[in-house]
């Protein structure tokens, strides 16, 4: 059985991108043919020559809040940070907070000179809390005011313009983090891609901080994923289901569309169906796909849920050898890295 420590590599820290490239498109792109094992160094660009007339690709249209915001709790003027993750109900939001112990149930925290407010409600673990909100206007409109766009914490540097972290197909409110995949993706690359007959087709998952926290037990099975919001339209659903019929391939841009993907698939006995709901889909090794026949995706870090996941398809050993021809390589990882395409 296969435990957290089968999936961990030496990643030197140097190799950790820590800003995007000038030109999206100009990263690397390594191909791993999973059948084969075989890897080949190319650059994103030639994401074009392994997709095929008559094929989906499969791309989420989340969009970044400013969601890490900054206040103080009037009564101490002690500072207080909290970082929103999902919309639980009107303007009820589960966050994380810093520093947690300054923040127990009954605390108010102020934001911006009071222009909104937050009141914590319920305690929950490793620093998260509920929070009721309290402003006048619109909630998106205070948050763009007095919000700022939550970048991992490994990345030091404030990123000048807030847009780089957004796909350029982003749309759908909703994310305390992006999709990091699509971010290679340029309006004129997408452009190429649909002139050379392939579908683009939307879906949407809200990316929760859950995906990218490293697994703390020894055991996959005892592992918990965060849920996370997800939506396929009914325009999607028919789309797709008419490439599979049709003989073509379903490609995901990242894993949080082969997520949502499986996700359906797995709810509907491998049909495309439309759907939305919360999904805590966890694939590891030995987990079947139901819908997804390739994907693109960053370089992830050592131990990580999503490693687990491109081994599910690819193979543990495939994985590995690849990663390590990526940092013998020198690609770059993570969110602002390069890429893979997996098929």
């Amino acid at each position: 059985m296969l435990t957290t420590k089968d999936f961990d590599f030496n990643l030197p820290e140097e190799l950790i991108a820590q800003t995007p490239l000038a030109n999206r498109s100009s990263s690397k792109l390594l191909i791993l043919d999973k059948e084969m094992g075989k890897v080949e160094d190319k650059y994103f660009t030639d994401i074009l020559d392994e997709l095929n007339k008559g094929d989906a690709l499969v791309m989420n249209d989340t969009r970044v809040l400013p969601a890490r915001l900054h206040g103080i709790k009037p009564e101490t003027g002690a500072h207080i940070e909290l970082l929103l993750l999902k919309n639980t109900k009107n303007d009820q939001w589960e966050t994380l907070v810093k520093p947690a112990k300054k923040a127990t149930v009954g605390t108010v925290i102020s934001f911006g000179d009071g222009r909104l407010t937050a009141t914590v409600t319920e305690e929950l673990n490793h620093g998260g809390r509920i929070v009721d909100f309290s402003y006048e206007g619109i909630f998106l409109e205070v948050l763009e005011s007095l919000g700022e766009m939550p970048l991992p914490p490994y990345i030091k540097e404030r990123l000048e313009d807030g847009e780089r972290y957004q796909t350029v197909y982003a749309k759908e409110n909703g994310s305390a983090a992006a999709p990091t995949a699509g971010l290679h993706f340029t309006e004129e690359l997408l452009e190429q891609i649909k002139l050379k007959g392939v579908q683009l087709v939307f879906l949407t998952l809200h990316v929760g901080l859950g995906t990218f926290r490293p697994v703390s037990v020894d055991s996959l099975e005892d592992h918990e994923m965060h849920s996370e919001f997800y939506r396929l339209t009914e325009e999607s659903a028919a789309i797709l289901t008419a490439v599979r019929n049709n003989g073509g391939r379903i490609v995901a841009v990242g894993t949080t569309s082969i997520r949502t993907l499986e996700t359906i698939g797995t709810k509907f006995n491998g049909e495309i169906k439309a759907d939305s709901g919360w999904t805590s889909i966890f694939i590891s090794p030995g987990y079947t796909f139901k819908v997804v026949d390739a994907f693109s995706t960053n370089f992830h870090l050592p131990k990580s849920t999503l490693v687990m996941l491109i081994s599910a398809f690819a193979g543990r050993e495939n994985v590995l050898s690849a990663y390590q021809h990526a940092i013998d390589k020198r690609y770059r990882f993570f969110s602002f890295g390069d890429a893979m395409f997996i098929k």
